[in-house]
């Protein structure tokens, strides 16, 4: 884990702060490298686009969408930590090919459950993971204040069974949630995505379905494509 020492402009307190390391998709340990010797800057305002840095992984050089390092000195100040900018960060990687079918053995034909309510949609999902060969699937009666709606061993689950697309944040926070647990996300909605939450979710690896009312999830970006065809 790199260090680097860092000064609070308001309270002028000396900090040694260590970057977080979160798992790339390939599995390598990843971390925002750290511009030693630039000065840390007050968070006053936030904005989602400050809050990520493109970072390249060591391990497969995929160029991805991290939380910008930022440091809560006890003085109150919430600093944002300078990062090193990514050279070709802007490099477009291969457009996505779907994976051959790898799961251990054919799977049945998926019977979807019919959605009349927002439960219904929630328990929709859970069967279909289910099917996709997640195990321990579980579902809570309530929603959590953490909008995660399905849980399985490996992986959680958001639904959005509203009537408006999924906007960009839900992808976001679906993917920290995901991030911080080690596991994978996964969203299904019942309105589709905007499309800035697809862009994101596509740069985050996060895999979308749409459900209809049958039930029957679709899957709507190439992550999702490669879930279907590889299975838990």
């Amino acid at each position: 884990m790199e260090s680097v020492p860092v000064r609070c402009p308001a309270c002028r307190r000396d900090h040694a702060y260590v970057t977080p390391v979160y798992p790339c998709p390939c599995g390598e340990p990843t971390a925002p490298p750290l511009l030693r010797g630039a000065p840390v800057v007050p968070i006053t305002h936030r904005t989602w686009n400050d809050d990520w840095v493109t970072v390249r992984c060591r391990g497969c050089g995929r160029h991805d969408q991290w939380p910008q390092p930022e440091l809560c000195c006890p003085c109150g100040a919430v600093l944002r930590v300078p990062v090193r900018p990514v050279a070709s960060a802007g490099a477009v990687r291969p457009a996505h090919i779907p994976l051959p079918r790898t799961a251990a053995a054919p799977r049945p034909a998926f019977r979807p459950l019919t959605i009349r309510t927002a439960r219904d949609a929630v328990a929709a999902a859970a069967l279909y993971l289910t099917w996709l060969g997640f195990r321990d699937v579980t579902h809570p009666v309530n929603r959590p204040a953490s909008r995660i709606d399905v849980r399985a061993a490996g992986l959680i689950a958001e639904v959005d069974s509203t009537t408006r697309p999924t906007a960009l944040r839900d992808v976001e926070c679906l993917w920290l949630n995901a991030l911080n647990g080690s596991v994978r996300g996964v969203l299904f909605s019942l309105a589709g995505y905007t499309p800035e939450a697809r862009k994101r979710a596509d740069t985050l690896c996060v895999p979308l379905f749409v459900l209809d009312l049958t039930g029957t999830p679709q899957p709507v970006n190439g992550a999702a494509d490669e879930l279907v065809s590889t299975g838990a």
